[in-house]
């Protein structure tokens, strides 16, 4: 997976989220921390490694133990902490020389078998024989990075196994090369007379990433202002540059840079370091000798003058204003990012610029109403070895590039003169706070991530992630100089010669352009071709085709057993009781770390339907327009200083036991905070659903823009997703909601709302939605908290809900199943969303069965089944797709789907291959095995205190049922597997849909049982 350019804005974004954060588990004791600072000594020798640095970092609940191993230098950093979902990653220090792509196509072709493992892609199949809770590999700029994650002992060694095989010992097989990477293939590999054409999932994966616009401007961004060595080139590759990657300077490129003296290893949890060493060391570390690598990045020259460069992309057909697409930034080369306290510092003083509505640039600039939103990658950056930062607008008309480089600079003077709020540097400060006590299941991915950009230029670890001593000293440096902050904006900004400012603008020959380019070099490549060449790339495209069909011996992979999954869950108790007279409140008392979290559901039953395509983005400014006697600005100063956030979401609840019923629709409001701030935060809410501001037509206009611009740019990330949610819309009533709230009828009502002269038209629809939904009527609430917090939470919920409005109608217990529609009929619908990518995303739905009926769990065995013995082979292995796969939803659509896919309707045939594949039964024992371990991986994947008890409160799953359900996926049967194959995949036996997003096709064109949009 590439990530160039790839950053979680600042350390706030990195170590947060409710994905990625910190946190600890103070009541299971932090044994594995404490064990770790008793055990280990300063020049300790264990295993081939000595210890070189133990250190507490109590603001972490971990212990650091850095050590190195005495015969290749190769770095280790343990982190020991209580966590069960323990961690490993190996990292080398990539930097390339050109945009063939050889860091990311060797990420790729590593993992198609090694020495030990010599089995076609050991990578994908062991995401079928462990319960691994995560596993993947990513390029990043200047490095390369393998981690995994998993709860099991015996599991973390199999996967250590495997990776440190791939690592260090991959076979690089020209095939798998030519597979991973690209190739010149006929269009049918098996005919002759087809045309030449470039195939290779790389290459396909690049074409796909280069029509985000938002991508190709970061990119830009940080070639022109790096431009001395690798970070002017494509480290993921360059599609035109691509097919210039030999195999030879692969293998090459592996030689001289997947060495254990490049390497840098990380291990965190609570299994024991011992065991980890022990089997690095022997496994792979003792088979080499220490070499001294030349792949440091030397440092970027300063410049001694601006520099401005002009870019184009292709247009935007779901942007706003279709004469208003162009983007502008400025960007300024900050210092090395191995200078710890500056790079924290110079974070921290990135979100005061850019943050929130009270922030000086989105006062500047988000408001100015020049644009729609940020320019791409605005912020921090410290993904390279010196870091920048970047601050511009996207959506604005090209006769405005002048204005907005004007308003940046006058800015920067605005902010050396006055500076910054005292009350905006606390909200900050609290923020690092609340987010190093909020905890998540990924917090080891999340440190591997934070510390590997700094790390990989010879960066201090450890001190990186000492965010208490960093926080006190910068309140002590603005203590002993209150214009510490304007001075840096000053040193850094204002007299900073290493500026750039760089503006792009559509094109409409642009993807024309490109093909155009990419026609040449195909042309080019087949013109140097002797009759012996065109020979050879026949027969190997036949050998490549028949080892994709080979059937694999995989015996020599390790792999966990059914048996050795947990016949039960563990139990989460919680309790119900009413608060106010008649809301129920669901409370689940946990080891929250000193943070509540509450979480509200209100249904929109009533609500209607006219209103409905209107809430999400009503969920998405209620909490931004000002409520009671705050406007805007004070009400996100309130936010920031009290809470970890106040957010509101439509939900669809589908039915667990009817498809043609769904149990709600309505909005989830969530948030967290210290528990010292918790009768705030409920003020707060009470101010939102009592007092909401809904007259701040200009501050609603700028979040309409925003929202639009937003949900532009995530199509080419997301296109499969969108490709689902229309295939499943007309299969079931919950679908055609979904697709209203979340799919490209979404998309297109925000672009038509961001068009509107006059907006008031929408703003009056929000009030009329909060009557429905702000009030009490089928309300309820959910808090985790720890016992201790208990009795407060219940009388602070108790009094925001007794503030609540509600209906004078006595309240009736909510039924089951409380949404059906007499009129719906499911039916099937083609439909095909015209973009002008270059690769396609497919998908085609089909109804099923829901979660409590007995055939879920077999489809769920069966949707993993699919995926990784035929649909893997076929749309990514043999199709050059750079994904593909099955999955069911909770509501009972069974869905296939393709990613940056270079076919479309031969990836529709595919899927009816693989419904005939299983409706044969042509599948094993060991194959159904393999899918019970998977589904499991994700059915036991690690919940946060934050959440245990959510599927409870949301879908009313009981710790029963959900037991049920697992005895039924264990009880899964080979004649199972055919019998739901056939009753419900097959052609005539359930409704069918289908969509697409990608580029014209004739064939389709012609065929009006399609839908073109």
């Amino acid at each position: 997976m590439w990530r160039s350019g790839w950053k979680t804005r600042g350390v706030l974004r990195r170590l947060s989220g409710r994905s990625a954060s910190l946190g600890a588990w103070r009541w299971a004791s932090t044994t594995a921390c404490e064990r770790a600072l008793l055990r280990y000594r300063v020049g300790e020798k264990i295993h081939g490694f000595t210890v070189s640095q133990v250190t507490s970092v109590p603001e972490l609940s971990l212990t650091a133990v850095k050590l190195s191993h005495d015969s290749t230098g190769a770095q280790h950093l343990h982190l020991a902490r209580e966590d069960r979902n323990n961690l490993f990653s190996v990292q080398f220090r990539t930097a390339p020389a050109d945009s063939r792509g050889a860091p990311h196509v060797l990420e790729h072709t590593v993992l198609c078998g090694s020495q030990r493992y010599p089995c076609r892609d050991p990578f994908f199949k062991m995401l079928n024989r462990s319960l691994s809770t995560f596993m993947n590999a990513f390029t990043a700029s200047d490095y390369t990075l393998y981690p995994f994650s998993t709860q099991n002992p015996k599991d973390f060694q199999n996967l250590l196994s495997v990776y440190l095989d791939a690592a260090f010992f991959p076979c690089l097989r020209e095939l798998d090369f030519c597979q991973e990477g690209w190739r010149l293939e006929h269009e049918d590999p098996s005919d002759p007379q087809t045309p030449l054409v470039f195939k290779g999932v790389v290459f396909n994966e690049m074409k796909g990433a280069f029509t985000d616009h938002e991508r190709i401007f970061s990119q830009h961004v940080q070639s022109r202002l790096l431009p001395d060595h690798t970070y002017s080139v494509v480290s993921g590759g360059d599609p035109l540059c691509i097919p210039d990657l030999t195999w030879e300077q692969l293998r090459q490129f592996h030689a001289t840079h997947y060495h254990p003296s490049n390497a840098r290893f990380f291990t965190y949890g609570n299994f024991p370091l011992e065991q980890h060493l022990k089997q690095i060391h022997e496994e792979a570390l003792s088979k080499f000798q220490r070499i001294k690598p030349c792949t440091a990045v030397p440092a970027q020259k300063p410049w001694d003058k601006p520099r401005e460069f002009q870019v184009t992309c292709a247009p935007d057909s779901l942007a706003a204003g279709s004469s208003e697409q162009a983007t502008i930034s400025v960007s300024f080369l900050l210092p090395d990012i191995t200078d710890t306290f500056e790079a924290f510092t110079l974070n921290l003083l990135s979100s005061l610029l850019i943050s929130g509505p009270n922030s000086p640039f989105y006062k500047a600039l988000i408001e100015s109403g020049l644009g729609t939103d940020f320019s791409p990658d605005v912020g921090y950056n410290g993904c390279t070895r010196e870091a920048y930062f970047s601050v511009g607008l996207q959506g604005i008309a090209e006769k405005d590039i002048q204005t907005v480089r004007d308003l940046v600079d006058r800015t920067l003077d605005d902010i050396i003169e006055k500076g910054f709020e005292d009350d905006r540097i606390e909200a900050l400060l609290h923020k690092i706070e609340i987010q190093m006590k909020h905890q998540s299941v990924s917090f080891g991915l999340a440190l591997t991530s934070y510390i590997a950009s700094c790390w990989n230029h010879d960066g201090d670890p450890v001190e990186l992630l000492k965010l208490g001593s960093q926080v006190a000293r910068f309140r002590k440096c603005l203590e002993e100089n209150p214009k510490f902050l304007q001075e840096k904006v000053k040193q850094y900004f204002k007299n900073n010669q290493h500026k750039l400012t760089l503006s792009m603008k559509p094109d409409d020959k642009y993807s024309e352009k490109q093909m155009q380019l990419e026609t040449e070099k195909l042309k080019q490549k087949v013109n140097s071709l002797s009759p012996e060449d065109k020979q050879q790339i026949y027969e190997k495209g036949l050998e490549l085709q028949a080892q994709q069909s080979q059937p694999q011996d995989v015996s020599c992979l390790p792999a966990l057993k059914v048996s050795d999954i947990e016949p039960r869950i563990p139990f989460t108790e919680v309790e119900v009781a009413l608060a106010a007279g008649d809301t129920p409140v669901q409370y689940c008392t946990q080891p929250t770390n000193g943070v509540i979290y509450f979480r509200a559901f209100s249904s929109l039953n009533t609500l209607p339907e006219e209103l409905r395509p209107y809430v999400p983005l009503f969920c998405n400014v209620l909490t931004k327009l000002g409520c009671g006697g705050l406007d805007y600005r004070e009400l996100a100063q309130q936010v920031d200083l009290k809470t970890g956030g106040l957010a509101a979401a439509p939900h669809v609840l589908p039915d667990d036991s009817h498809l043609d019923t769904y149990e709600q629709v309505g909005v989830l409001f969530s948030s967290f905070c210290l528990d010292r701030n918790l009768p705030d935060m409920m003020h707060l809410w009470s101010e939102i659903f009592n007092n909401p501001c809904f007259e701040e037509e200009e501050h609603f206009r700028v979040l309409v823009k925003m929202t639009a611009q937003e949900l532009s740019n995530g199509v080419p990330d997301a296109g499969h997703l969108y490709a689902s949610i229309r295939a499943g819309r007309t299969l079931a009533p919950a679908g055609d909601l979904q697709e209203t709230f979340g799919g490209m009828d979404q998309v297109r009502l925000m672009k038509s709302i961001a068009e509107m002269t006059d907006i008031k038209p929408i703003l009056r629809k929000l009030p009329r939605i909060k009557k429905h939904l702000l009030n009490c009527d089928n309300f309820r609430c959910s808090v985790n908290a720890t016992p201790q917090q208990m009795s407060q939470v219940e009388n602070s919920v108790d009094s925001f809900l007794r503030t609540l409005s509600r209906s004078k109608k006595e309240r009736k217990p909510v039924p089951s199943h409380v949404v059906e529609d007499p009129t719906f009929k499911p039916c099937p619908m083609k439909t095909h969303f015209l973009f002008p990518f270059p690769v396609n995303y497919v998908a085609e739905c089909i109804r099923t069965a829901p979660y409590a009926a007995p055939a879920h769990a077999s489809l769920k065995i069966l949707a993993r089944l699919m995926t990784a013995k035929f649909l893997h082979t076929e749309i990514r292995e043999k199709g050059g797709a750079y994904g593909g796969g099955a999955r069911l939803s909770y509501g009972g659509i069974f869905t296939l789907y393709s990613y940056r896919d270079p076919h479309s309707t031969e990836t529709l045939q595919s899927f009816l291959k693989a419904i005939d594949w299983a409706k044969s039964g042509r599948f094993t024992q060991q194959d159904i095995n393999e899918a019970k371990l998977s589904v499991f991986a994700a059915v036991d994947a690690p919940v946060a205190p934050s959440d245990k008890g959510l599927d409870c409160f949301l879908y009313g799953l009981s710790e029963e049922v959900k037991q049920a359900h697992r005895e039924q996926l264990f009880a899964v049967r080979h004649e199972d597997l055919v019998d739901v194959s056939n009753r419900y995949l097959g052609a005539g036996r359930s409704t069918h849909g289908v969509a697409l997003l990608g580029p014209d096709n004739a064939s389709i064109a012609k065929d009006p049982s399609w839908v073109i949009r």
